[in-house]
This record gives C-alpha cells, sequence and structure tokens, in this order.
C-alpha cells in the first residue's frame, strides 16, 4: 500500500514534483515506480523517485528497473540526467559485474542506439571514478554487442590506461577504436603516443604519427614533444639522435618548438652526458626567442655538475641570477651533490648553508647527499649532526639517509651501530629495501660473518612478494665475502645459484671469478655455464 488506499497515482506524481516526501514514506517503491511507467510519467519524476527510495528508504532496485529507468531517460533525451545518475550508480553501488549490465540493457530493450548512448555513459563514468579497468572492460563489451562508443569516452578512457600504466590495453582501444571506424582526433593520438612511449615502443610510436597523417589529423607541438620525450627517454641506443631527428621533422613540417620542446632535449642530451649538445640546444632556444626558465637551468647545472665542470655550473647559476630568475633547491641540490662528487664537503657544506639564506629548505635529498658524502669520508659524527639537523627542522629521513648511514657505519666495522640504525628505521615504520640488504650483506661479510650473510639471502628470498629478491650486486658481495675467507666451495655453489634464479652475470662478478678464484688456482665447476664464466675476459 502506498499513501492511503484512495491515492491514485497521479496523486503521488504530484506528491514527487512538489518534493512532498514525508508522504510518501510509507509507499513500496518498486510497485510505485512500476506504476509510474506503465501511466507514461515524466521519467524525470521516476528517477527523483528512484533516487529518493533507494536513499531514504533503502529500496534495492533491480538491475532491469535500472536499465528500464536508463531507456527512458534516452528517449526523453535528459542525457545530463543520465550521466549523473550513472556517476552516482558507479560511485556508491554495490559492485555489479559489467556483464550482468550489458546483459539487463539489452533484455530492456534491443535498440543499439539507445544502449549505446547509456554505455557510452557508464564507460566514462567508470573511468571519472578511476575504476578504468571496467572501462575497459565496457569498451570491450561494447564491440561484442555491436555498440558505438564517442571518441570523447575513448579519450578519457585511453588517458586512464596510459596513466594506469596498461599499455597493452591502450594498444587494444587504438586498434579497435580505427577498427570500429570510431574517428580519432587529436587527442586520441596524442593519448596512444604517450602510452607507446611510456612502453619503449618507438618504433610503434613513429607508425602511429604516419596513421595520423594518412588520417588527415595535423601533429601539433605537443604530439612532437610526446615523441621527443619518448626517444629521450626510452629510445635504447642513439636515442639522442633520434630525438634530434624528430626535432628537426618538426620545424621542417612548420611546427614551432615551445619551452617543452627544448627543455626536454636539453634533459634528455643532459642525462645522456652530453653536455656540450644540450649547450648547443640552450643557444638554439635563445635564437628562437624562448626564454630559458628555472627547469632549463636546473638541467644544465645539473649535466655540469656530472660532468664535474663545477665552475661552469656556479657560473651558470649566477648567469641564472642575473637574468631574474631565482634558483630553487633542486639548483642547490644539483651543485651540492657536484661538489660531493668531487670530495669538496666543505664548500657544499657552504652551499647547504646558504639554502636557508636565499629563503628556501633543504629538502631529503639535500641532506641525503650531504650525509653520505661525509659518511664515505668517515666523518660519521657530522654525518649523525647531519640528520639530527634534518630531524629538527622537520624533515624526516628516507630509506635512502639509513642506508647512506649503515653503509658509513658498515665501513667503520660498526656492527653494534648498523644494528641499531636498523632499528630505528624499522621503528619509523620503513621496510629495508634491496639496497639496505646489500649494504648488510657487504658488512657482514666484511666482518667474517659468511654464514648470517647467507641467512640474510634467505631472508630476501621469503620476501619476494615485496620485491626485496637479491639481485647481481647482492651476489657478488657475498661470492666476494666467501672467496676472501677461503671457502671457495661456497662461493662457486653461489655462483651456481645465481645463474639458476636467472640472473645475469655482470663485469664484476667476471673480475672476481677471475682474481678471487681462477688466478688463485679455482677453476668453478659451474654447470653448463663453464665457458660463459671462464671464458669471459
Amino acid at each position: 500500500p502506498f499513501c492511503s488506499a484512495n491515492s491514485t497515482i497521479e496523486d503521488i506524481t504530484e506528491l514527487i514534483r512538489n518534493h512532498h516526501w514525508s508522504k510518501l514514506k510509507n509507499t513500496d517503491p518498486n510497485t510505485v515506480i512500476l506504476q509510474l511507467f506503465n501511466s507514461d510519467a515524466d521519467p524525470v519524476l521516476i528517477l527523483r523517485y528512484f533516487c529518493w527510495s533507494t536513499k531514504e528508504l533503502r529500496a534495492s532496485h533491480s538491475l532491469l528497473l535500472t536499465g528500464r529507468l536508463l531507456h527512458s531517460l534516452v528517449v526523453a533525451k535528459k542525457y545530463p540526467k543520465i550521466r549523473s545518475f550513472l556517476h552516482m550508480f558507479v560511485k556508491n553501488g554495490k559492485f555489479t559485474s559489467v556483464s550482468t549490465i550489458f546483459h539487463a540493457l539489452s533484455t530492456c530493450s534491443d535498440s543499439l542506439c539507445r544502449n549505446s548512448i547509456i554505455i557510452d555513459m557508464l564507460m566514462l563514468a567508470y573511468v571519472k571514478n578511476m575504476k578504468p579497468h571496467l572501462g575497459f572492460e565496457a569498451f570491450k563489451r561494447a564491440g561484442d554487442y555491436g555498440l558505438k562508443s564517442s571518441v570523447l569516452s575513448c579519450n578519457q578512457l585511453l588517458r586512464a590506461l596510459v596513466k594506469e600504466g596498461k599499455f597493452e590495453d591502450v594498444e587494444y582501444v587504438y586498434k579497435e577504436m580505427k577498427r570500429r571506424r570510431i574517428e580519432l582526433n587529436l587527442d586520441s593520438f596524442n593519448f596512444v603516443l604517450n602510452g607507446l612511449c611510456k612502453a619503449g615502443k618507438l618504433n610503434k610510436a613513429s607508425d602511429i604519427m604516419e596513421d595520423m597523417k594518412s588520417l588527415g589529423v595535423s601533429p601539433k607541438v605537443v604530439t612532437y614533444n610526446i615523441l621527443i620525450d619518448g626517444y629521450c627517454k626510452k629510445g635504447g641506443i642513439g636515442k639522442m639522435y633520434k630525438a634530434d631527428a624528430v626535432f628537426k621533422d618538426m620545424v621542417e613540417n612548420g611546427i614551432l618548438p615551445n619551452e617543452v620542446t627544448f627543455n626536454t632535449l636539453i634533459d634528455g642530451f643532459c642525462k645522456d652526458e652530453n653536455i656540450s649538445a644540450a649547450m648547443k640546444v640552450f643557444e638554439e632556444m635563445g635564437s628562437h626567442g624562448i626564454a630559458a626558465g628555472v627547469v632549463t637551468y636546473n638541467s644544465l647545472i645539473n649535466g655540469l655538475c656530472v660532468d664535474g665542470k663545477l665552475d661552469e655550473a656556479v657560473a651558470l647559476r649566477d648567469e641564472m641570477m642575473a637574468s631574474g630568475l631565482k634558483p630553487n633547491v633542486v639548483t642547490s641540490n644539483a651543485l651540492i651533490n657536484g661538489f660531493c662528487k668531487k670530495k669538496l664537503v666543505e664548500k657544499a657544506r657552504v652551499l647547504f648553508d646558504d639554502i636557508s639564506e636565499q629563503g628556501l629548505s633543504p629538502s631529503v635529498i639535500t641532506y641525503n647527499t650531504l650525509i653520505d658524502a661525509y659518511c664515505k669520508e668517515g666523518r660519521m659524527e657530522d654525518a649523525f649532526a647531519m640528520r639530527n639537523s634534518m630531524l629538527d627542522r622537520g624533515v624526516l629521513p628516507d630509506v635512502s639517509t639509513y642506508n647512506c648511514l649503515i653503509a658509513g657505519l658498515s665501513r667503520e666495522g660498526n656492527v653494534e651501530g648498523v644494528r641499531n640504525i636498523m632499528n630505528e628505521l624499522v621503528n619509523n615504520g620503513m621496510r629495508a629495501g634491496l639496497v639496505t640488504y646489500n649494504i648488510l650483506v657487504g658488512a657482514l661479510c666484511k666482518d667474517g660473518k659468511s654464514k648470517k650473510a647467507v641467512s640474510l639471502l634467505d631472508e630476501m628470498f621469503k620476501m619476494e612478494k615485496e620485491k626485496k629478491w637479491p639481485n647481481i650486486v647482492t651476489y657478488n658481495v657475498l661470492i666476494k665475502g666467501f672467496c676472501q675467507k677461503g671457502k671457495l666451495e661456497d662461493a662457486n655453489g653461489l655462483l651456481n645459484e645465481l645463474l639458476e634464479k636467472g640472473l645475469i652475470p655482470n663485469q664484476t662478478t667476471y673480475q672476481i671469478v677471475r682474481e678471487e678464484m681462477m688466478e688463485k688456482g679455482f677453476i668453478p665447476d659451474i654447470e653448463g655455464h663453464m665457458y660463459n664464466i671462464s671464458g669471459t675476459s
């Protein structure tokens, strides 16, 4: 029963229209909705009652009823209402499988047009509610059902899949869009290009550029920037030559480069340790009338520091300031790191002290760089003083901070100190990473505690789910430790173990085998790998 025994559907419709919800509290939701449908009531009023009864009466409406409501809204062309409803359906509703939703909608109506509109909006709702995996499933099933998807929803799906790192899914969506004749636009191509570049599939990315041109879509500066960035970061051998070739092609096609273009190339050349090429791009940037920003200068200053050209780096910092740009903590970090690598720790400390005078705050990277430098010089007291300083300033140490301290204490043979730092690391809610374990393995080997080092190796294998399993560095440290203690058979066993685990020996491994085993008259017995190990120079 609802309202009263004499209530008509017209009475109920009027109560819904005027939001007189208190008079509808005794209604049976499913009965009312069915009667509203049968009386051809305004679908917006049905939606209003549907949402109210769900929230206030905790009514559980079937998918078939939901599907019927959505179809009526499509017929009435109430698209904003549908979008809003589906957003709330995905956000607040209990999990319902995509296949069940498709089945319910197709049961309600076999209209491809209506179902296409609803599913397209559902796909968008999944993406906006950070459920791209369900959006992807909806896209796939739309193809199975012969439903059309809009380029807008597909683009949002592509963007979300790239962000999630689902690069194979990105390729699938792209191929399906072409197969289903969904008209791709510039955004579509840019998202696909970005995904392929992040996945390191640069050849396929280049093919996409050709697809664009054949379909009459002109690449813009953003498109070229994506491809240039891809080559700089994932281009492999000759990557900067390829990146530069894309840049030249861009200019030849009349596309003007912007600050992002030049910053990407400069950073790429710097990371490729080709500072002279980076400086040439910097000059070309000026010739195009584009002013260098803080990001540009920071890349170059860091590149010069890595190349050991500290005087030039400082001069560039001064030039940056003279141009009216204010250095930031990234600038200082690059210079401090450069001086520390040259073992000019006192000059690095002066730069550190200047940070506060510039109104900036040192970051955890700043502190870690100096702590590492002090530890490498054996100045553990200064290292701990720096750690205490960062705590006083509210900068929390990270795993790298502790790794530096553990390595420094290990070099001194301070086992008790290492134990204390490990306890502090755990007590601060952090977990030791692979680098930490490698340092500890090295410390135990140095202290003559090979058995404990091997037990630590076993512990690492138990934590495989946390991606802390031993790497080639771990084995190199252990093998060398055993060799130096004269335990060559044990070292030989570890050689076999690392190969069985699928690890690839590096030059350090070969050097240890040659100098610590073969030159001492011990020929390693490595099952199936004798030639590979002993025959490598």
